[in-house]
């Protein structure tokens, strides 16, 4: 559970690379049929389950313990949607760990977030809120559009 395979990553480029890897390797967890206790997203955009205190790095926020612990007693879209929630979770708090850790300034910081935040969430991608969200904004975009053009249009005749 390293930073990156090639080091730790040190510029928003590379921690955003570091957070879409982590972010790539737990959405295809969380959409394969398998048994999980303790979910790692790893940088190449794999993932792997294992015991906590083994794998991670003593320096990295540690993935939610115990997500199978609520399984039984829960409909698995609900329990996938909740282990999406903490990947989340823990995904920002690894790449604002680096950022920190690297003395990202307010810009890069807030370029960082802007990054992440054009990307739909793990609980997004899971539950199929993304989709929607794609959809409701590509009609927002039609009609705003075309709001444009008719306002455009009254500010031309008017002058």
């Amino acid at each position: 559970m390293d930073g990156g395979a090639h080091g730790n990553p040190r510029t928003v480029e590379e921690v955003f690379r570091d957070f879409k890897g982590r972010r790539n390797g737990l959405i295809k967890a969380l959409t394969a049929e398998k048994e999980n206790l303790c979910l790692y997203g790893l940088p190449t955009e794999t993932w792997e389950v294992n015991l906590p205190a083994e794998e991670v790095p003593p320096e990295l926020p540690e993935p939610a313990l115990g997500i199978n612990f609520a399984r039984d007693g829960m409909q698995e879209k609900d329990w996938l949607a909740l282990v999406a929630v903490h990947s989340d979770a823990w995904l920002l708090s690894v790449a604002f760990y680096f950022g920190a850790r690297f003395g990202f300034d307010k810009t890069d910081r807030k370029r960082l977030f802007n990054m992440i935040n054009d990307l739909p969430t793990i609980f997004e991608v899971v539950t199929g809120a993304a989709k929607k969200q794609v959809k409701d904004k590509s009609s927002v975009t039609n009609h705003s559009g075309s709001r444009l053009k008719s306002n455009t249009k009254m500010g031309s005749d008017m002058y």
